[in-house]
């Protein structure tokens, strides 16, 4: 297959309370109004083995998960992930948007856990086949701020508990990120209105319908 026959990948990130699922529904809308065969899915999850990490993970009670395990869980999910969905979706020529990618791990395992980035290099070459997307869409505002709104959405789970410095590593792991690899990184603002978050995603994208039919 040739890589105009080949789906588009695109992953949105970003910290807590960002915006992203209110990004998600807008730029799902919006691609399968253009016609785009979509696959939409999410990480941790997407898969039946990916879920049942999502819920361990994400559960406030196992409070003793160490950061390797939190990494290699993560990776596990991802594994599943690229092999039983992202991977033949694009192969099949659909164009698959994610919410979060591998760029999760480096910012929250990596920048937030301390875990070596050599070393989420190495899972990512491995475990995630060394695929990219072709864009990633990162919406970023203030820590203060995304904490906030991520305040009002109910009981935190194991990753929100965590305190401010922790989201600010994590902020700037996703920055220093952006700003080594401006080709595939959009920087969005998310502490516009939604819809002009919206709006930055869709001139974000538009270089990815040239030769390519959907």
């Amino acid at each position: 297959m040739n890589d105009s026959q080949r789906g588009r990948f695109i992953s949105l990130e970003g910290g807590e309370g960002a915006g992203k699922s209110t990004l998600l529904r807008g730029l799902e809308a919006h691609l399968r109004a253009q016609g785009v065969d979509l696959v939409v899915t999410r990480e941790p999850g997407g898969t039946a083995v990916g879920e049942a990490v999502r819920g361990v993970v994400l559960d406030a009670a196992n409070n003793e998960l160490c950061a390797e395990s939190e990494l290699l869980l993560m990776f596990a999910s991802r594994a599943q992930l690229v092999r039983q969905v992202i991977e033949p979706a694009l192969a099949a020529g659909q164009w698959v948007l994610c919410d979060r990618f591998t760029d999760a791990s480096y910012a929250y395992q990596g920048g937030g856990r301390g875990q070596p980035a050599e070393r989420i290099a190495e899972l990512e070459r491995w475990a995630a086949a060394g695929l990219k997307p072709d864009v990633t869409l990162l919406l970023d505002l203030p820590v203060s701020t995304g904490r906030a709104r991520a305040a009002g959405r109910g009981e935190a789970d194991r990753i929100e508990v965590e305190g401010d410095a922790f989201f600010e590593r994590v902020r700037g792991t996703y920055r220093a990120r952006a700003a080594a690899e401006p080709a595939r990184f959009r920087l969005l603002d998310a502490s516009a209105a939604p819809e002009d978050v919206l709006g930055q995603a869709i001139a974000s994208l538009a270089h990815l319908f040239a030769g390519h039919a959907p």
